[in-house]
Protein backbone atom coordinates (compact mmCIF):
# COMPACT_ATOMS: atom_id res chain seq x y z
CA UNK A 1 0.00 0.00 0.00
CA UNK A 2 2.78 2.08 0.65
CA UNK A 3 4.42 2.22 -2.67
CA UNK A 4 2.91 4.72 -5.22
CA UNK A 5 2.22 5.37 -8.71
CA UNK A 6 3.95 8.71 -9.66
CA UNK A 7 1.34 10.93 -10.86
CA UNK A 8 -1.81 8.34 -10.17
CA UNK A 9 -1.53 8.80 -6.02
CA UNK A 10 -2.49 4.93 -6.50
CA UNK A 11 -0.61 1.66 -5.84
CA UNK A 12 -0.08 -0.97 -8.03
CA UNK A 13 -2.85 -2.91 -6.87
CA UNK A 14 -5.15 0.03 -6.64
CA UNK A 15 -4.56 0.85 -10.32
CA UNK A 16 -4.74 -3.14 -11.47
CA UNK A 17 -8.92 -2.43 -10.07
CA UNK A 18 -9.03 0.43 -11.79
CA UNK A 19 -8.08 -0.97 -15.04
CA UNK A 20 -9.61 -4.81 -13.95
CA UNK A 21 -12.92 -2.20 -13.84
CA UNK A 22 -12.94 0.01 -16.69
CA UNK A 23 -12.10 -3.14 -18.62
CA UNK A 24 -14.97 -5.04 -17.23
CA UNK A 25 -17.04 -2.06 -18.59
CA UNK A 26 -15.38 -1.51 -21.82
CA UNK A 27 -15.81 -5.38 -22.56
CA UNK A 28 -19.12 -5.16 -23.45
CA UNK A 29 -18.64 -2.48 -26.30
CA UNK A 30 -16.05 -5.04 -27.81
CA UNK A 31 -16.12 -7.41 -30.72
CA UNK A 32 -18.17 -10.27 -29.74
CA UNK A 33 -14.83 -12.61 -30.45
CA UNK A 34 -12.77 -10.27 -27.68
CA UNK A 35 -15.75 -9.76 -25.42
CA UNK A 36 -15.49 -13.40 -23.40
CA UNK A 37 -11.71 -12.82 -23.33
CA UNK A 38 -11.54 -9.64 -21.88
CA UNK A 39 -14.19 -10.00 -19.72
CA UNK A 40 -13.20 -13.18 -18.01
CA UNK A 41 -9.16 -11.40 -17.38
CA UNK A 42 -10.92 -8.34 -16.38
CA UNK A 43 -12.96 -10.05 -13.43
CA UNK A 44 -10.08 -12.24 -12.55
CA UNK A 45 -7.55 -8.94 -12.19
CA UNK A 46 -10.59 -7.16 -10.28
CA UNK A 47 -11.38 -10.02 -7.82
CA UNK A 48 -7.76 -10.48 -7.21
CA UNK A 49 -6.96 -7.08 -6.21
CA UNK A 50 -9.75 -6.43 -4.73
CA UNK A 51 -9.04 -9.66 -1.87
CA UNK A 52 -5.37 -8.97 -1.53
CA UNK A 53 -6.84 -5.05 -0.82
CA UNK A 54 -8.70 -6.50 1.52
CA UNK A 55 -5.99 -8.14 3.37
CA UNK A 56 -3.87 -4.98 3.38
CA UNK A 57 -6.25 -2.41 3.78
CA UNK A 58 -8.67 -0.97 1.51
CA UNK A 59 -8.75 3.14 1.10
CA UNK A 60 -11.84 5.21 1.29
CA UNK A 61 -11.50 6.47 -2.35
CA UNK A 62 -11.66 2.96 -3.81
CA UNK A 63 -15.15 2.24 -2.90
CA UNK A 64 -16.60 4.24 -5.80
CA UNK A 65 -14.64 1.76 -8.24
CA UNK A 66 -15.60 -1.12 -6.15
CA UNK A 67 -19.21 0.17 -6.34
CA UNK A 68 -19.32 0.78 -10.11
CA UNK A 69 -17.77 -2.65 -10.87
CA UNK A 70 -20.15 -4.45 -8.87
CA UNK A 71 -23.30 -2.97 -10.85
CA UNK A 72 -21.54 -3.77 -13.99
CA UNK A 73 -20.56 -7.34 -13.05
CA UNK A 74 -23.86 -9.04 -13.54
CA UNK A 75 -24.33 -7.25 -17.04
CA UNK A 76 -20.87 -8.60 -18.23
CA UNK A 77 -20.94 -12.01 -16.61
CA UNK A 78 -24.46 -13.07 -17.62
CA UNK A 79 -24.05 -13.44 -21.34
CA UNK A 80 -21.06 -15.76 -20.28
CA UNK A 81 -23.36 -17.84 -17.76
CA UNK A 82 -25.93 -17.91 -20.21
CA UNK A 83 -23.86 -19.43 -23.42
CA UNK A 84 -22.37 -21.96 -21.28
CA UNK A 85 -25.71 -23.18 -19.90
CA UNK A 86 -26.89 -23.33 -23.71
CA UNK A 87 -30.10 -19.98 -23.32
CA UNK A 88 -30.19 -17.61 -25.49
CA UNK A 89 -28.11 -14.62 -24.68
CA UNK A 90 -29.46 -11.54 -24.54
CA UNK A 91 -28.16 -8.17 -24.84
CA UNK A 92 -29.58 -4.83 -24.36
CA UNK A 93 -29.89 -2.57 -27.04
CA UNK A 94 -26.76 -0.03 -27.06
CA UNK A 95 -28.61 2.73 -26.47
CA UNK A 96 -30.42 1.07 -23.12
CA UNK A 97 -26.62 0.14 -22.50
CA UNK A 98 -24.61 3.42 -22.77
CA UNK A 99 -26.24 5.37 -19.82
CA UNK A 100 -25.63 2.58 -17.84
CA UNK A 101 -22.13 2.16 -19.09
CA UNK A 102 -21.48 5.48 -18.55
CA UNK A 103 -22.52 5.83 -15.49
CA UNK A 104 -20.55 2.80 -14.22
CA UNK A 105 -17.33 4.54 -16.07
CA UNK A 106 -17.92 7.87 -14.14
CA UNK A 107 -18.41 5.76 -11.13
CA UNK A 108 -15.52 4.60 -11.13
CA UNK A 109 -13.18 7.76 -12.55
CA UNK A 110 -14.39 9.29 -9.21
CA UNK A 111 -12.08 6.43 -7.54
CA UNK A 112 -8.67 8.26 -9.02
CA UNK A 113 -9.89 11.60 -8.64
CA UNK A 114 -10.22 11.31 -4.94
CA UNK A 115 -7.18 9.26 -4.78
CA UNK A 116 -5.58 12.28 -6.38
CA UNK A 117 -7.12 15.04 -4.06
CA UNK A 118 -6.29 12.71 -0.65
CA UNK A 119 -3.31 11.58 -2.07
CA UNK A 120 -0.80 8.71 0.27
CA UNK A 121 1.97 11.82 0.41
CA UNK A 122 5.00 11.04 -2.05
CA UNK A 123 8.08 12.85 -0.40
CA UNK A 124 10.33 14.41 -2.58
CA UNK A 125 13.60 12.91 -2.80
CA UNK A 126 16.32 14.89 -0.51
CA UNK A 127 18.80 16.69 -2.96
CA UNK A 128 21.66 16.87 -0.27
CA UNK A 129 25.12 14.86 -0.47
CA UNK A 130 23.73 13.21 2.36
CA UNK A 131 21.55 10.30 3.33
CA UNK A 132 18.90 11.11 6.35
CA UNK A 133 18.55 9.84 10.00
CA UNK A 134 15.95 10.44 12.26
CA UNK A 135 15.25 9.53 15.13
CA UNK A 136 13.27 10.66 18.13
CA UNK A 137 13.23 11.79 21.64
CA UNK A 138 12.04 12.70 25.06
CA UNK A 139 13.39 15.09 27.73
CA UNK A 140 11.10 16.72 30.67
CA UNK A 141 12.65 19.83 32.48
CA UNK A 142 12.34 19.59 36.10
CA UNK A 143 12.84 22.97 36.50
CA UNK A 144 9.17 24.13 34.79
CA UNK A 145 6.03 23.20 36.39
CA UNK A 146 3.53 21.85 33.50
CA UNK A 147 0.74 24.94 32.99
CA UNK A 148 -1.56 22.86 31.31
CA UNK A 149 -2.05 20.52 34.14
CA UNK A 150 -3.66 20.75 37.82
CA UNK A 151 -1.36 18.68 39.44
CA UNK A 152 1.68 20.73 41.10
CA UNK A 153 4.33 17.70 40.50
CA UNK A 154 4.01 17.93 36.75
CA UNK A 155 7.12 19.27 34.93
CA UNK A 156 7.18 20.15 31.38
CA UNK A 157 7.98 17.62 28.90
CA UNK A 158 8.58 17.71 25.20
CA UNK A 159 9.12 15.22 22.06
CA UNK A 160 11.64 16.12 19.58
CA UNK A 161 12.46 14.55 16.41
CA UNK A 162 15.83 15.13 14.78
CA UNK A 163 16.79 14.63 11.65
CA UNK A 164 20.16 14.20 10.65
CA UNK A 165 23.03 13.94 7.81
CA UNK A 166 23.69 9.83 7.94
CA UNK A 167 25.63 6.92 6.48
CA UNK A 168 23.93 5.51 3.46
CA UNK A 169 21.31 2.75 4.23
CA UNK A 170 21.36 -0.85 2.01
CA UNK A 171 18.87 -1.08 -0.40
CA UNK A 172 15.72 -1.89 0.66
CA UNK A 173 15.78 -0.58 4.49
CA UNK A 174 12.63 0.14 5.50
CA UNK A 175 12.08 4.18 5.77
CA UNK A 176 10.63 6.29 8.90
CA UNK A 177 6.88 6.26 9.41
CA UNK A 178 5.40 9.45 8.66
CA UNK A 179 3.63 11.43 11.59
CA UNK A 180 4.54 8.95 14.21
CA UNK A 181 7.06 6.46 14.77
CA UNK A 182 4.60 3.50 14.15
CA UNK A 183 1.66 3.31 12.08
CA UNK A 184 -0.80 3.33 15.04
CA UNK A 185 0.74 6.89 16.38
CA UNK A 186 0.52 8.06 12.79
CA UNK A 187 -3.05 7.30 12.79
CA UNK A 188 -3.95 8.73 16.11
CA UNK A 189 -2.02 11.84 15.46
CA UNK A 190 -3.38 11.92 11.45
CA UNK A 191 -7.10 11.59 13.33
CA UNK A 192 -6.50 14.25 16.03
CA UNK A 193 -5.25 16.76 13.22
CA UNK A 194 -8.34 16.27 10.87
CA UNK A 195 -10.71 16.84 14.08
CA UNK A 196 -8.32 19.84 14.64
CA UNK A 197 -9.40 21.37 11.21
CA UNK A 198 -13.19 19.75 11.19
CA UNK A 199 -12.58 16.96 9.16
CA UNK A 200 -13.35 13.55 9.17
CA UNK A 201 -10.57 11.18 9.75
CA UNK A 202 -11.66 8.90 6.88
CA UNK A 203 -10.73 11.78 4.27
CA UNK A 204 -6.82 11.82 5.18
CA UNK A 205 -6.79 7.89 5.84
CA UNK A 206 -3.89 7.70 3.11
CA UNK A 207 -1.44 9.85 5.40
CA UNK A 208 -0.47 7.28 7.87
CA UNK A 209 0.44 5.13 5.19
CA UNK A 210 2.99 7.36 3.82
CA UNK A 211 6.83 6.10 4.78
CA UNK A 212 9.44 9.26 4.50
CA UNK A 213 13.19 9.07 2.81
CA UNK A 214 15.00 8.97 6.35
CA UNK A 215 15.94 5.75 8.10
CA UNK A 216 15.22 5.66 11.77
CA UNK A 217 18.41 5.17 14.12
CA UNK A 218 20.68 5.44 10.71
CA UNK A 219 23.99 6.00 11.65
CA UNK A 220 25.58 9.56 11.77
CA UNK A 221 27.53 10.33 8.66
CA UNK A 222 30.86 9.40 9.29
CA UNK A 223 32.25 13.04 7.34
CA UNK A 224 31.06 16.46 7.79
CA UNK A 225 32.33 17.42 11.25
CA UNK A 226 30.01 19.67 13.41
CA UNK A 227 26.02 19.83 12.29
CA UNK A 228 24.95 23.81 12.61
CA UNK A 229 21.50 22.67 14.53
CA UNK A 230 17.69 24.24 13.35
CA UNK A 231 14.99 24.19 16.15
CA UNK A 232 11.63 23.78 14.85
CA UNK A 233 8.20 24.74 16.15
CA UNK A 234 5.09 23.51 14.37
CA UNK A 235 1.75 26.00 13.78
CA UNK A 236 -1.40 25.64 15.72
CA UNK A 237 -2.69 22.55 16.47
CA UNK A 238 0.40 21.50 14.88
CA UNK A 239 2.80 18.28 15.27
CA UNK A 240 6.62 17.35 14.80
CA UNK A 241 6.37 15.98 11.58
CA UNK A 242 4.18 18.46 9.75
CA UNK A 243 7.33 19.90 8.18
CA UNK A 244 9.31 16.59 7.49
CA UNK A 245 9.90 17.29 3.58
CA UNK A 246 11.83 19.95 4.70
CA UNK A 247 13.49 19.10 7.70
CA UNK A 248 14.56 15.65 5.43
CA UNK A 249 16.31 18.43 2.87
CA UNK A 250 17.87 20.49 5.20
CA UNK A 251 19.31 16.95 7.19
CA UNK A 252 20.37 16.19 3.47
CA UNK A 253 22.57 19.62 3.20
CA UNK A 254 24.22 18.71 6.24
CA UNK A 255 21.88 20.43 9.05
CA UNK A 256 20.43 18.85 12.00
CA UNK A 257 16.88 19.71 12.62
CA UNK A 258 15.13 18.97 16.02
CA UNK A 259 10.78 19.62 15.33
CA UNK A 260 9.50 19.74 18.28
CA UNK A 261 5.71 18.12 19.75
CA UNK A 262 4.39 20.90 22.16
CA UNK A 263 2.08 18.97 24.78
CA UNK A 264 -1.75 20.49 24.90
CA UNK A 265 -0.99 22.79 22.08
CA UNK A 266 -0.12 20.06 19.26
CA UNK A 267 -3.02 18.33 18.07
CA UNK A 268 -1.59 14.39 19.82
CA UNK A 269 1.13 13.45 21.65
CA UNK A 270 2.25 10.17 22.00
CA UNK A 271 4.25 10.06 24.40
CA UNK A 272 7.16 7.40 25.25
CA UNK A 273 4.83 5.31 28.13
CA UNK A 274 2.43 4.95 25.17
CA UNK A 275 -0.06 7.91 26.74
CA UNK A 276 -1.50 10.08 24.34
CA UNK A 277 -1.72 13.90 25.25
CA UNK A 278 -4.40 15.94 23.29
CA UNK A 279 -5.06 19.38 22.89
CA UNK A 280 -6.11 21.33 25.29
CA UNK A 281 -5.72 25.02 23.16
CA UNK A 282 -8.39 26.55 21.07
CA UNK A 283 -9.89 29.76 19.43
CA UNK A 284 -12.88 31.39 21.40
CA UNK A 285 -14.11 33.42 18.12
CA UNK A 286 -13.03 35.93 20.14
CA UNK A 287 -10.51 37.87 18.13
CA UNK A 288 -8.66 40.15 21.09
CA UNK A 289 -9.36 37.20 23.42
CA UNK A 290 -7.48 34.88 20.82
CA UNK A 291 -4.98 37.43 21.00
CA UNK A 292 -4.09 37.57 24.31
CA UNK A 293 -4.16 33.63 24.79
CA UNK A 294 -1.93 32.97 21.94
CA UNK A 295 0.29 35.18 23.69
CA UNK A 296 0.57 33.40 26.61
CA UNK A 297 0.76 29.95 23.68
CA UNK A 298 3.91 31.30 22.63
CA UNK A 299 5.45 32.05 25.55
CA UNK A 300 5.28 28.45 26.26
CA UNK A 301 6.82 27.47 23.10
CA UNK A 302 9.54 29.87 23.34
CA UNK A 303 10.53 28.28 26.45
CA UNK A 304 9.83 24.80 25.05
CA UNK A 305 12.35 25.80 21.92
CA UNK A 306 15.38 27.34 24.92
CA UNK A 307 14.82 24.50 27.01
CA UNK A 308 15.46 21.66 23.67
CA UNK A 309 18.71 24.02 22.90
CA UNK A 310 20.07 23.38 26.22
CA UNK A 311 19.48 19.56 25.40
CA UNK A 312 20.68 19.80 22.32
CA UNK A 313 23.78 21.46 24.23
CA UNK A 314 24.02 18.49 26.48
CA UNK A 315 23.94 15.98 23.81
CA UNK A 316 26.55 17.65 21.68
CA UNK A 317 28.49 17.56 24.92
CA UNK A 318 28.14 14.13 25.75
CA UNK A 319 26.44 14.63 28.57
CA UNK A 320 23.47 12.98 27.61
CA UNK A 321 24.52 9.33 25.46
CA UNK A 322 23.32 9.77 21.94
CA UNK A 323 24.74 8.78 18.69
CA UNK A 324 24.78 12.28 17.77
CA UNK A 325 26.96 13.25 20.71
CA UNK A 326 30.23 15.66 19.61
CA UNK A 327 28.47 16.28 15.85
CA UNK A 328 26.13 19.08 17.31
CA UNK A 329 27.84 22.83 16.55
CA UNK A 330 25.71 24.60 19.47
CA UNK A 331 27.52 27.74 18.11
CA UNK A 332 25.41 28.02 15.34
CA UNK A 333 22.17 27.21 15.82
CA UNK A 334 18.52 29.14 13.97
CA UNK A 335 15.28 28.81 15.16
CA UNK A 336 12.38 28.37 12.61
CA UNK A 337 8.59 27.70 12.89
CA UNK A 338 5.32 27.56 10.91
CA UNK A 339 2.43 29.96 12.21
CA UNK A 340 2.36 29.86 15.39
CA UNK A 341 5.62 28.50 15.57
CA UNK A 342 6.95 31.20 13.66
CA UNK A 343 5.96 33.46 16.60
CA UNK A 344 7.04 31.60 19.31
CA UNK A 345 10.60 31.71 17.16
CA UNK A 346 10.75 35.24 17.29
CA UNK A 347 9.92 35.34 20.72
CA UNK A 348 12.53 32.46 21.79
CA UNK A 349 15.37 34.56 19.68
CA UNK A 350 14.33 37.49 21.55
CA UNK A 351 14.98 36.29 25.10
CA UNK A 352 17.62 33.18 23.86
CA UNK A 353 21.22 34.64 22.13
CA UNK A 354 22.32 31.59 22.08
CA UNK A 355 19.73 31.43 18.84
CA UNK A 356 22.14 33.12 15.61
CA UNK A 357 19.50 33.21 13.07
CA UNK A 358 15.71 33.14 13.18
CA UNK A 359 13.03 31.90 9.98
CA UNK A 360 9.18 32.50 10.48
CA UNK A 361 6.92 30.84 7.96
CA UNK A 362 4.22 32.75 8.00
CA UNK A 363 3.76 32.91 11.58
CA UNK A 364 1.60 36.57 12.89
CA UNK A 365 3.91 37.99 15.74
CA UNK A 366 2.31 37.32 18.80
CA UNK A 367 3.17 38.93 22.06
CA UNK A 368 5.57 41.85 22.51
CA UNK A 369 7.94 43.41 19.48
CA UNK A 370 10.67 44.02 22.10
CA UNK A 371 13.55 43.74 23.34
CA UNK A 372 14.45 44.38 19.89
CA UNK A 373 15.62 40.86 17.74
CA UNK A 374 19.53 40.78 17.20
CA UNK A 375 20.05 38.12 14.97
CA UNK A 376 19.46 37.55 11.02
CA UNK A 377 15.54 37.14 10.44
CA UNK A 378 13.96 35.59 6.92
CA UNK A 379 10.65 36.10 7.46
CA UNK A 380 8.63 33.94 4.51
CA UNK A 381 4.84 35.14 3.71
CA UNK A 382 1.76 33.45 1.45
CA UNK A 383 0.29 35.80 -1.16
CA UNK A 384 -1.28 38.47 0.45
CA UNK A 385 -5.35 39.44 -0.28
CA UNK A 386 -7.82 41.01 0.47
CA UNK A 387 -9.19 38.56 3.19
CA UNK A 388 -5.52 38.54 4.87
CA UNK A 389 -5.63 40.04 8.00
CA UNK A 390 -4.50 43.91 7.69
CA UNK A 391 -2.54 43.97 10.98
CA UNK A 392 -0.10 40.85 9.83
CA UNK A 393 2.24 42.51 7.88
CA UNK A 394 2.11 46.08 9.55
CA UNK A 395 3.32 43.82 12.83
CA UNK A 396 5.82 41.79 10.69
CA UNK A 397 6.84 44.33 9.81
CA UNK A 398 7.63 46.44 12.87
CA UNK A 399 9.36 43.69 14.17
CA UNK A 400 11.77 43.29 11.59
CA UNK A 401 12.10 46.84 11.32
CA UNK A 402 13.35 46.73 14.94
CA UNK A 403 15.92 44.58 14.76
CA UNK A 404 19.93 45.38 14.98
CA UNK A 405 20.82 42.61 12.02
CA UNK A 406 19.49 43.09 8.58
CA UNK A 407 16.15 41.40 8.17
CA UNK A 408 14.05 39.94 4.66
CA UNK A 409 10.69 39.81 4.09
CA UNK A 410 9.79 37.43 1.25
CA UNK A 411 6.25 37.17 -0.32
CA UNK A 412 5.73 33.92 -2.07
CA UNK A 413 3.36 34.90 -5.14
CA UNK A 414 0.93 31.85 -5.12
CA UNK A 415 1.54 30.67 -1.63
CA UNK A 416 -1.44 30.04 1.17
CA UNK A 417 -0.76 29.63 4.55
CA UNK A 418 -0.13 25.99 4.47
CA UNK A 419 2.20 25.87 1.19
CA UNK A 420 4.94 26.31 4.06
CA UNK A 421 4.40 22.37 5.64
CA UNK A 422 3.98 19.03 4.13
CA UNK A 423 0.34 19.95 3.55
CA UNK A 424 0.51 20.46 -0.47
CA UNK A 425 1.20 16.50 -0.65
CA UNK A 426 -1.96 15.12 0.56
CA UNK A 427 -4.86 17.73 0.68
CA UNK A 428 -6.45 18.83 -2.03
CA UNK A 429 -4.92 21.11 -4.81
CA UNK A 430 -7.47 24.05 -3.94
CA UNK A 431 -5.66 27.52 -3.93
CA UNK A 432 -7.33 28.99 -1.13
CA UNK A 433 -5.98 25.94 0.84
CA UNK A 434 -2.09 25.33 0.02
CA UNK A 435 -1.86 27.79 -2.95
CA UNK A 436 -1.19 27.74 -6.35
CA UNK A 437 2.60 26.30 -6.25
CA UNK A 438 1.83 22.76 -6.54
CA UNK A 439 3.10 19.71 -4.85
CA UNK A 440 6.44 19.54 -6.42
CA UNK A 441 6.94 23.20 -6.06
CA UNK A 442 5.73 23.95 -2.72
CA UNK A 443 8.26 21.87 -0.81
CA UNK A 444 11.54 23.14 -2.98
CA UNK A 445 10.77 27.06 -2.87
CA UNK A 446 10.77 26.70 1.17
CA UNK A 447 13.43 24.29 1.29
CA UNK A 448 15.50 26.36 -1.56
CA UNK A 449 14.90 29.82 0.48
CA UNK A 450 15.50 28.88 4.15
CA UNK A 451 18.71 26.73 3.10
CA UNK A 452 20.02 29.72 1.10
CA UNK A 453 19.32 31.93 4.00
CA UNK A 454 20.97 29.07 6.52
CA UNK A 455 23.90 28.73 4.26
CA UNK A 456 24.62 32.63 4.65
CA UNK A 457 23.77 33.03 8.40
CA UNK A 458 25.15 29.79 9.88
CA UNK A 459 27.81 28.92 7.68
CA UNK A 460 28.84 32.12 5.76
CA UNK A 461 28.86 31.35 2.23
CA UNK A 462 29.91 34.16 0.19
CA UNK A 463 26.87 35.41 -2.17
CA UNK A 464 24.22 37.70 -2.83
CA UNK A 465 21.58 36.51 -0.09
CA UNK A 466 19.06 39.18 -1.70
CA UNK A 467 19.58 38.35 -5.25
CA UNK A 468 18.80 34.72 -4.22
CA UNK A 469 15.57 35.08 -2.31
CA UNK A 470 14.33 38.03 -4.94
CA UNK A 471 14.10 35.43 -7.47
CA UNK A 472 11.39 33.70 -5.59
CA UNK A 473 8.74 36.67 -5.20
CA UNK A 474 8.54 40.35 -3.57
CA UNK A 475 11.75 40.77 -1.30
CA UNK A 476 12.11 43.69 1.00
CA UNK A 477 15.17 43.56 3.09
CA UNK A 478 15.73 45.82 6.52
CA UNK A 479 19.09 47.11 7.10
CA UNK A 480 19.91 47.50 10.77
CA UNK A 481 18.39 51.12 11.96
CA UNK A 482 15.24 51.01 9.18
CA UNK A 483 12.65 51.76 11.66
CA UNK A 484 13.87 55.61 12.43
Amino acid sequence: MTEIITGLYMSPLEFLALVGAVALVVARWLPASARPRVTIAAGVVLVLSVIVLSVVGIRWQMLPVLAGSAVALPFALSPLLRRRTGRPVWRARWWLALPGSAACVGLIATGPVAAWAFPVPVFPEPSGGFAVGTRVVQWTDPLRPETFTADPHDRRTVVVQLWYPAQKSPAGTQRAQYLGRTEDEARTVSDALARAVGLPGFLVDGVPHAHTHSVVNAPVADRGGRFPVVLFSPGSSGVRTQNTAWAEELASHGYVVAALDHPYDSAAVVLADGRTIHAKIASTGDRDKDDELAVGWTAVRAADLSFVLTQLDRLGRGEIAGPLTGRLDTRRVAVTGHSMGGAAALQAARQDPRFDAVIDLDGYPHGPTSPSLHQPTLALTQAITPETDPRYIPRLTKALKLNTTTSYRLTIPGAAHLTFMDGPLYLPPVPSLVGSLGRTESPHVVAATTLAFLDVTLRHKPGDLADVLSAYGVLSVYPPGSSR
